[in-house]
């Protein structure tokens, strides 16, 4: 399977002896690009031009003018990024990137500013928290060959979400919005910059509060998020940028889907009225941009992180439903209610990391050069309740403290490339190291034990400019994606389980097309070649399962992105027509080798579809604008249908947990009207207007996406 990968790090090391030879060339050096106080992966236009792989930047105007709710609704105009819903409002993201299994998101990495935001992206990556959308001025998409720059996990993507900068002048923003369902939004925003002679202070402050009632009954939510920015020029060549965010979320989420007959009666219903999910994130990190002279720049993260967690709930994974005859406290949904306990998984995260990114312009191209350090500690418990509303240890059989675990992960990364451009083709190798220690201790039998993952990825990207607008790309890098700490070590015993890091060769081939007035076009094909690819031992186990290597896996498609804008800028026209367009075709993620079903042993699965991969994704908005203020567009978004386990099972069970999910399509609708001489904006926008009825996800038993929701608000800049 790996017979390209020799060849491809020969060539790579061959050329490695030229990168610390031309990081200091600078005869012939290239000023680097203009100062940029927040780390981007992809930036501007040019930069993108010149990216080994596909890559998406999405602006402010497109999360406003859609007047999104989650989120989801931004992503999904990505092409080959499938962001799958659950509770209807982006709290817990579910990112799927190529075929990727979207669970938790646990295969994406995700930053915000270039820096991470997942609270255990080496030990526990998967996501249970997600930052408000209404306080990003953009996002960016990376695939490709390009991520080596980025990690740990280089598999599928890296999305990186912007904060904007402080304003140059005096300005606010106030936003408020309410709706059906209990829809509630209120944004305010206030930026400056004070001084000169390059002393400038600038200064960015952001709040949300929001609130919903969710896709389904008794699942209501609350959040607020807050984010300050500080932006302090020092002299001519040096920055420094200061940020501190705080989340909170209080909600009644459940854990759990319906079986097939509560669904059928009732598909929005939520028997499980006492789960509760409370959780708080505490974000800081100090950047500091330094221009060391025209063509060297260092920029130096320092980053801290805080994320607790309190889930209560009555159904801790799919299969622990009230079923159990021999409990007869909680023997059926009847008592659920009544007498059926209850279990608070409770989780507090720490992240600390230290991280500089050296870049270099000299005559052959460009140099990057990067390290990491992260630290991370997880302190997990699990307390079992005996009653419906209990927060406390029960004595009841299977009640107490029942988990009190402590993980942690120490990693050191670095990665390093060089570009070569000879004329209009430009050659990028690069190589990218991690190395992950793994501790974890049991507290209640004091079993501990620690393991050690290591790996170094290499990857090629080349980009050949055909004339001003068209770039053709290609790329080839192994992707790698860590085990989490339960996953490698035993709770029992402390001893290590042979569980590998999931590892994978990726292709792709892509054009790229941008006349920067009306029309932009990316297409790609790719192809992911996984030796292992990691899994749940139990289809239907949610994220909490036990995961195993599933061996060889293929992924491989097509995604295109086509954006176009009949005039931009309004110069020859007061009526604007646009079509934005995102598709991907996952037209393979299928089980290779052999392999042994999850659910029947004896059951070889190869060739089989991977569970949560839909062969067809569609994005489609189109609209007008008018140069007297008002903007108009119509989303439709369709995703085909998903298998839901191994044995690509048609029919559904009686637990809801595995099954065919049908496709499905719904339409979206926002109306902005800015009033002429003023920056007042009055909005409107409807969401799954035809209020499709839809599974979403069947993993913990079916879970249906958003019914129709209609907001309306005012926006006032000034």
């Amino acid at each position: 399977m790996y017979s390209a990968l020799p060849v491809a790090r020969l060539l790579i090391k061959a050329l490695l002896p030229g990168l610390l030879t031309v990081a200091v060339q600078s005869a012939m050096a290239q000023p680097v690009d203009e100062t940029i106080l927040t780390i981007v992966v992809i930036g501007n236009a040019s930069h993108q031009a010149r990216i080994g792989g596909a890559a998406t930047v999405i602006n402010a105007e497109a999360i406003q003018h859609a007047r999104a709710f989650n989120i989801n609704e931004v992503l999904r105009k990505a092409p080959g990024v499938f962001p799958r819903e659950e509770e209807g409002f982006g709290l817990r993201p579910n990112i799927g990137i190529r075929g990727l299994n979207p669970t938790r998101s646990s295969k994406v990495l995700l930053l915000e500013d270039g820096l991470p935001i997942a609270y255990s992206p080496y030990g526990d990556n998967a996501s249970y928290y997600h930052p408000a959308i209404e306080r990003f001025s953009g996002l960016e998409v990376l695939k490709g060959s390009a991520q080596i720059g980025f990690g740990p996990h280089t598999v599928g993507g890296v999305i990186n979400y912007l904060t904007p900068n402080p304003s140059a002048k005096p300005t606010a923003k106030l936003r408020a919005a309410a709706g059906t369902a209990g829809y509630s939004q209120l944004y305010g925003e206030v930026g400056n910059t004070f001084g000169n002679d390059g002393t400038e202070t600038g200064v960015l402050l952001q709040y949300v509060d929001k609130q919903s009632d969710g896709a389904r009954a008794n699942m209501e939510f609350a959040v607020r998020d807050f984010n300050v920015k500080l932006v302090q020029q020092l002299g001519q060549r040096q920055a420094a940028t200061l940020k501190f965010s705080r989340y909170a979320e209080d909600s009644a989420v459940p854990y759990s889907g319906l079986t097939l007959a509560e669904y059928n009666a009732n598909p929005r219903a939520n028997p499980f009225l006492n789960d509760t999910f409370v959780a708080e994130r505490t974000g800081m990190s100090l950047v500091h941009h330094w221009d060391i002279t025209d063509n060297i720049r260092l920029d130096s993260a320092l980053y801290r992180s805080e994320f607790e967690r309190d889930w209560w709930r009555q159904s801790s994974n799919s299969g622990q439903r009230p079923s159990d005859a021999s409990d007869p406290g909680c023997g059926s949904m009847a008592k659920l209610l009544t007498s059926c306990g209850n279990e608070g998984r409770l989780r507090d995260y720490e992240v600390r990391g230290f991280e500089p990114r050296l870049q270099v312009s000299n005559s052959l191209g460009n140099f990057k050069a990067g390290l990491r350090w992260q630290q991370e500690d997880q302190r997990r418990r699990q307390i079992n309740a005996d009653t419906p509303a209990g927060r406390t240890p029960g004595i009841s059989v299977n009640a107490g403290l029942v988990e009190n675990n402590l993980r942690d992960t120490a990693a050191f990364a670095w990665f390093i490339e060089q570009s070569f451009s000879f004329g209009a083709f430009t050659l990028v190798p690069g190589l990218r190291h991690e190395h992950i220690d793994y501790s974890r201790r049991n507290l209640l039998n004091n079993a501990a034990g620690a393991t050690t993952v290591s790996k170094t990825l290499a990857g090629l990207g080349a980009t050949w400019q055909l004339h001003n607008s068209t770039v053709l790309f290609a790329g080839l890098h192994e992707g790698f994606s860590p085990p989490r700490v339960e996953d490698v070590i035993s709770n029992t015993n402390g001893a290590s389980v042979e569980l590998a890091a999931e590892s994978s060769l990726n292709s792709e081939l892509g054009v790229r097309y941008d006349d920067g007035a009306r029309l932009k076009l990316e297409a790609a094909w790719f192809h992911m070649d996984f030796d292992n690819q990691i899994v749940s031992s139990s289809v239907a186990g949610g994220a909490g399962a036990t995961l195993t290597s599933a061996g060889e896996t293929l992924h491989s498609g097509v995604e295109l992105l086509f954006n176009w804008n009949y005039d931009r800028d309004f110069e020859r026209s007061t009526i604007t027509p646009f079509v934005d367009l995102s598709w991907t075709w996952v037209r393979d993620a299928e089980y290779r080798g052999v392999r042994s079903s999850a659910i029947n042993a004896g059951v070889n699965v190869s060739g089989n579809r991977l569970p949560y991969t839909p062969e067809h994704t569609l994005s489609l908005t189109t609209g007008i604008a008018l140069r007297q203020g008002l903007r108009a567009q119509v989303e439709l978004f369709q995703v085909g249908e998903m298998i839901t386990d191994d044995l690509n099972s048609a029919a559904i069970t009686a637990n809801g947990q595995r099954g065919l999910i049908d496709a499905y399509r719904i339409y979206n609708l926002s109306l902005n009207y800015t009033v002429p001489d003023t920056n007042l904006t009055l909005f409107v926008a409807g969401k799954n207007l035809s209020d499709k009825v839809y599974v979403v996800d069947m993993s913990r038993g079916m879970i249906p996406g958003m019914q129709r929701t209609w907001q309306g608000g005012v926006e006032w800049s000034f």
